[in-house]
This record gives C-alpha cells, structure tokens and sequence, in this order.
C-alpha cells in the first residue's frame, strides 16, 4: 500500500484570484524588464524604443501587483508590516521567510522600474527632464540601474513559483520545478506583451519584433519541455489533475497557450495578424498555467 503524502493533510493558505493575478501580472512585469535590459544590453540602438516599451510596462505593473498583495491580507491597513518592524519602525527583512524576502525584492524591483519608467519617459520627451536619460544604458550610471533591476526582475519572474514549493500544500511542496516553470512563461508572457503593445505603437520600432518572436517560441518550447518534467516530478500525485484541471491545463496552457502559438509564430512572417493572435494565446496560457497551479492545490 502506497505512503499517502502529508502534504494533502495540511490547511490551504486561502490564495485565491487576487494571487493568480499578482503571479500572472508579476512575471510580465520581470519577463518584460528582463527582456529590455537584454535589448539595451546586446540588441541594436534601434531597437531602444521596444526596450523603453519594456520599462513602460513593468513599473504600472510592478505598481499593480503590490496593490493586490495589500488586498489579499487580512488587514490590508497593515501591510507595512511585512517590511517595518512595529515596535521599532527599522526596516525588517527575515531571509529565513519567502513571503518577507518576497516582499522587499517587488519593492526593492520597484525602485529600479521606477527609474527606468522615469527615463523611458525623458526620451519620450516628457516629462522634460533629460538628464533622467542617463538612467539608461549605455552610461555607466544607467546601465548599473538597468542590471540591478534585471536581476531583480529575473528573481521576481521565477519567486512566484519558489514561494509556492515551500509551502507545505500538495502539488506546490511536492516538485521543485514551479519556479522554473514560471520564470519561463514570465520571459514568454513578457515577450508577448511586448510584441502586442509595440504593433499598437506608432513609436515603437517593428523591426525587433521578428527577434522577439523567436525568442518567445523558444520560450515556449522551453516552458513546455519544463511542464512535462514538472507532471513527471509528481509522480502518483499527478492524479490530483486527473479530472478538470488536468483538461483545462492540457488544452488551456499546453495546446491554446504552447503549441497553437508555436504553429503560429512560423507563419508570423507572411501575417502580422498571425504574430498578433499568437502573443494573446500565450497570455491566455500564461494565466490558465497560475489558475491551474494555484487553484488546483486550493481546492485539495
């Protein structure tokens, strides 16, 4: 007779739609400030006006996602209290504590979206303050910014994921592979943000949009090869899909959001409504993905 996990005997955290929202809107955030350092980094100076999209994005985002983590506690009026101590008002971190860590990384991550809006701003031409400018690569002060947020961004794609196998709930606590997982849909579902706003911009240059839909097929195919191994990881516990979940992560997530996008990315060339419809079925799968993963262990 087969060991029964312990993880199924413990009480569910109660993550319900507000965390769904703040995983799938916190790794556009880090996949598309991640990916606009890439460009201002190695990509060519025309290019600059799809990196400068990519800071526009993620600090509303970033902005966003700490108004939903305010909304799910149960006393949002405290929720200084994750960075503040209140009986001394010193600045708190506890390393030993994901939630803690967590918390001062998206405002730490903040900081530097912050700046990096504010440049993407100044060479937009307001406000009109172009010494912001220098925020930018490729000035030594700039490009310091922009690789401090970058890893930052890096560690917020993928945290969402670590945060969720060290909580003792099933499926979450019982494979090491969510964090990857996540991280490799934030760079796909960063990309696919990009690569939609750019087409509505005048501003934007199109001409690094073919790049970017190779970069994100190979994120694609990456995040399915990771899902594969995450199902694997699971052993018996796989079963836990074995009903409507495991329909809506087979043909939500991995045949609209994976493959039909892949298909779609190879004729992306000879139609721009092809690229277009494959960027939003990958942010439909990118959502679907958090839905599955956390909802799923909820509803154990």
């Amino acid at each position: 007779m087969s060991e029964v996990p312990s993880t199924l005997f413990t009480a569910a955290p109660d993550w319900r739609w507000l965390i769904v929202f703040y995983f799938f809107l916190g790794g556009i955030a880090g996949g598309a400030y991640f990916i606009a350092v890439l460009i201002d980094l190695v990509g060519r100076p025309v290019d600059r006006p799809l990196a400068r999209l990519g800071y526009r994005v993620a600090f509303p985002l970033t902005v966003v996602c700490g108004i939903l983590l305010i909304l799910d506690l149960t006393r949002p009026l405290r929720f200084w209290h994750m960075i503040v101590a209140s009986e001394t008002l010193r600045p708190m971190i506890k390393w030993w504590s994901p939630m803690s860590v967590g918390a001062w990384a998206l405002l730490v991550f903040g900081f530097f979206a912050l700046l990096s809006f504010l440049a993407a701003l100044a060479e937009d031409g307001r406000p009109r303050w172009r010494s912001l400018t220098r925020l930018r690569p490729p000035g030594i002060p700039g490009t310091i910014a922009v690789v401090l947020g970058g890893l930052l961004g890096f560690f917020i794609a993928g945290y969402t994921g670590v945060l969720l196998a060290v909580t003792n709930r099933p499926i979450w606590s019982d494979t090491s592979l969510i964090g990857l997982v996540f991280l490799v849909s934030s760079a796909s579902t960063g990309a696919a943000t990009l690569m939609l706003l750019a087409r509505r911009r005048a501003s934007a240059s199109l001409e690094g949009l073919p790049a970017l839909e190779r970069f994100d097929a190979w994120m694609l195919v990456l995040e399915l090869l990771a899902l594969v191994a995450l199902v694997l990881s699971l052993g018996s516990l796989a079963r836990l899909w074995l009903n409507t979940w495991g329909v809506l992560l087979v043909l939500g997530v991995v045949v609209l959001g994976i493959v039909v996008p892949l298909l779609l990315y190879r004729r992306a060339r000879a139609s721009g409504l092809a690229s277009a419809t494959a960027a939003i079925l990958v942010l439909v799968g990118g959502f679907l993905l958090r839905v599955v993963i956390v909802l799923s262990s909820e509803s154990v």
